[in-house]
């Protein structure tokens, strides 16, 4: 007898293969059964008829590190279908911090992960065990972030490291990898990783040369010099012979748009004909959500976010800085490439200032100049803003999705107070509502496989992403057509329609597009 049976759905897969009417049986948390199982009695029956059926999604670039542990977390995974994250992204893993170097780093991660008081962050061994025991309502896996390890061991302000540092390093990062971290994740793009030459990056990541563990990696920069750093990146992943995974790929800004994406395509493959393992992920939004601090050229942030905040006090380096915001392309410079009005404040430290959340910098800045405004409430707040910038076009993203080597990703941050950018709640039901249903970009078939076994594959989660015998019952019944994302950025905060049941290793999350409140997530840990 079987304890569920999920009869006469549509199913697909998660694999490609195209969809097959049968019916699903579940027993003890994973599926046991798939065909006609007409004479097979059940505990329990879902009826399917109509709907489709297919795997639970897997959102594996999220940084819900310090979320996950909130009250009511849950409501933006389980009602767009997510039933598995991956934490730790962008080389901002909330473990380790420690030691000396750990209020420095706390003020790197918060704009990012919000607040984590109560959460232990000296080893992610520490940080499964409270995740345990703490009811989670998905899946959770976590990467190790390479920022964070560098901080903890050796601070933002020293730029070239010596063998005691690389030692140090090197120790973090085993330990997490021996404490389940099913992956190393990198942060280019942010203090104190952007100080690492290309050789120097190499050594650091020594510990994960000649394996099968996934780099992935926010990259150096995403603009104007978005192609040299993708052929740095292929340099580092073909001299450590591992898997290489280009986060969140996007050309950025509208000088970019509609070309440098394909060439930034056909690079990875390019390097997948000579035999490199290498790919990419994309979410379906034209704005990113990030620090503030991303404005600033990466040779400013030495230091960490008190040295820089200081350096927005010189009137020396001031001056210099001010210049090259207003004419430096020497950099990825969002205000000339985007422009203040495409740049929106989405969480800022200081109470007095909470009256800027949610305008863009040319309407907060008023009669000011917007780059003087943006240093003064950087200086100001200690560097701890998020914002939600503006970067790309539909075109691209569709371009990205159609692409064999990319898979889905939203890439939400939790910053604890503020707006939310709607990609928390609404990615994946995006993709079915905007690529899927509307612009034709992927059949559904497609966008199923993408948000599955595609990224289940990737990180070897042999059991999820996938409508198979063994398989963990990680499930969804949904109608395609009743798919609509309510989250905007006016307000983000709103869960997704359309998902009928989830469930999460077989048990009922959401049954009849109700939240039942069961938490059945388990964390996963690289064997």
């Amino acid at each position: 007898m079987l304890d569920l049976c999920i009869r006469n759905g549509s199913v697909i897969n998660g694999s490609g293969a195209p969809a097959m009417r049968m019916d699903v049986g579940v027993t003890d948390g994973r599926i046991v059964a798939l065909g006609d199982l007409a004479n097979i009695p059940a505990g329990r029956e879902i009826d399917a008829a109509g709907k489709v059926v297919c795997p639970g999604f897997l959102d594996l670039h999220r940084h819900a590190d310090a979320a996950i542990f909130r009250a009511n977390y849950g409501l933006c995974d389980l009602f767009q279908g997510i039933t598995t994250i991956g934490n730790g992204n962008c080389g901002l893993s909330l473990v380790p911090q420690f030691g000396s170097n750990a209020d420095a780093t706390a003020a790197y991660l918060r704009p990012v992960t919000g607040d984590f008081a109560g959460i232990p962050t000296e080893s992610l061994a520490q940080y499964h065990a409270a995740l345990r025991k703490h009811p989670i309502p998905v899946n959770a896996m976590m990467l190790a972030g390479g920022g964070t390890i560098r901080a903890t061991a050796v601070g933002f302000h020293k730029t070239r490291l010596d063998a005691e540092d690389y030692t140090a390093i090197h120790k973090l990062t085993e330990q997490m990898l021996e404490e389940g971290a099913c992956g190393v994740s990198l942060g280019l793009g942010y203090a104190p990783e952007c100080f690492y030459t290309t050789e120097e990056l190499i050594r650091a990541l020594e510990p994960i040369i000649n394996t099968d563990i996934v780099l992935s990696v926010h990259m150096r920069e995403e603009a104007m010099r978005l192609l040299p750093s993708i052929e740095e990146m292929l340099t580092v992943a073909k001299a450590l012979r591992v898997p290489l995974q280009i986060s969140h790929l996007k050309a950025t800004g509208p000088s970019n748009w509609h070309w440098l994406a394909s060439e930034a395509l056909n690079r990875i493959a390019r390097a997948r004909e000579e035999g490199l393992d290498a790919g990419c992920d994309v979410y379906p939004y034209t704005a990113g959500s990030t620090q503030l601090t991303q404005i600033l050229p990466l040779d400013f942030l030495q230091g960490g976010t008190g040295a820089v905040s200081a350096r927005l006090r010189d009137p020396d380096a001031r001056r210099k800085l001010l210049d090259r915001l207003r004419n430096g392309r020497d950099f990825d410079n969002y205000s000339y490439l985007l422009g203040w009005d495409k740049i929106f404040l989405s969480t800022i430290r200081n109470p007095e200032d909470a009256q800027f959340v949610g305008k863009s910098i040319a309407e907060a800045a008023g009669d000011a100049d917007p780059a003087e405004f943006t240093l003064d409430l950087l200086a100001r707040n200690e560097c701890e803003i998020a914002m939600i910038d503006f970067i790309t076009c539909e075109d691209d993203i569709a371009t990205i999705l159609k692409s064999p080597l990319s898979y889905v990703i939203s890439d939400a941050t939790f910053p604890t107070s503020g707006k939310l950018h709607p990609r928390v709640y609404g990615s994946f039901a995006t993709v079915i509502e905007e690529y899927v249903n509307k612009r034709h970009a992927l059949t559904l078939t497609e966008a199923i496989h993408k948000m599955t076994q595609k990224p289940a594959d990737r990180y070897g989660l042999s059991k999820k992403g996938r409508i198979a015998c063994g398989a963990d019952a990680d499930i969804l019944v949904f109608d395609p057509d009743r798919v609509h994302v309510n989250a905007t950025y006016a307000d983000a905060q709103q869960p997704a329609d359309g998902m009928e049941y989830v469930l999460v290793n077989g048990q009922a999350a959401i049954e009849n597009g109700v939240r039942t409140g069961v938490c059945a997530g388990t964390v996963l840990e690289r064997r």
